[in-house]
């Protein structure tokens, strides 16, 4: 069998001929590919940047970031295969699609993302703050970006959806620097009123945990069936509220006792 030079040599021609017509766009596709991923890089740092200076939550910032980086990847991915002159059109519409798909399937997902975004932009609560909501109260120990983590007194982790808690009420106990308690004790109608509430008032002067400014207050809260709702209401720290408010009901307890007065107490926070 004879090998056909000349059919070989026209096959070796139109090769090279065409790879020397198509170099041009497939070194320019190239470089658009280098080149773009640089530009990515510098213009993710550069975001990460700014939203790390205007005190952006770190979780927020690396989520944000991440979102940037791969929106401007698959847009440089579909203007290289554009310049090697490949036909995009219907690459597009199958991605746009994939995207409808994968929305639509999320919608809960999305919906705790879109929570998280406001709670870190509108900041309600921080990382260290006490909060309530869904009838926990705990500390917030992470705001990711579709739940939020929290550790409650007893020790245990609570994860709540970031939908859920930004549609819902939000009781904030760190937000302000003092807190006040309402401690109800109840005396009898033949207790001395007068007296019993000198000496609770001396209970909350005295304890040096209750501010002085706020000055704390005691009010006659409630007549009922069984006797009189007294309001102790004493200022503190956040720090200290606890320690305070304990120590004021046992306290104001000894002091009722003292007065022959059996007391009801329950602490209101």
């Amino acid at each position: 069998m004879q090998l056909d030079t000349e059919k070989i040599s026209s096959y070796t021609d139109r090769f090279i001929n065409g790879i020397v017509d198509y170099s041009p766009r497939l070194i320019s596709a190239f470089l658009i590919l280098f080149i773009g991923l640089w530009l990515i890089s510098l213009l993710n740092k550069l975001a990460q940047n700014i939203m790390t200076k205007r005190n952006l939550e770190p979780t927020l910032t690396t989520f944000l970031a991440n979102i940037l980086i791969w929106v401007l990847r698959v847009l440089l991915f579909v203007i290289f295969i554009s310049q090697l002159g490949v036909e995009t059109s219907s690459f597009v519409a199958i991605l746009g699609a994939a995207g409808l798909a994968i929305g639509l399937s999320l919608q809960g997902s999305l919906s705790n993302f879109a929570g998280g975004v406001l709670i870190i932009l509108f900041k309600p609560f921080k990382v260290g703050d006490t909060i309530e909501a869904q009838a926990e109260v705990a500390k917030v120990l992470e705001i990711q970006i579709f739940t939020t983590k929290l550790i409650t007194a007893s020790n245990q982790i609570v994860y709540i959806p970031n939908g859920i808690l930004s549609n819902n009420k939000i009781k904030n106990f760190s937000q302000n620097n003092t807190r006040r308690a309402d401690i109800i004790v109840k005396i009898n109608y033949d207790t001395d009123i007068k007296l019993a509430k000198e000496k609770l008032m001396e209970v909350m002067k005295n304890h040096p945990k209750v501010l002085r400014t706020p000055a704390p207050a005691l009010i006659v809260n409630d007549l009922t069936d069984t006797g009189i709702n007294l309001v102790l209401r004493p200022w503190s720290k956040n720090e200290n509220f606890g320690e305070m408010s304990s120590d004021v009901l046992e306290f104001s307890l000894r002091e009722l006792e003292k007065l022959e007065v059996t007391p009801f107490a329950k602490v209101n926070t």
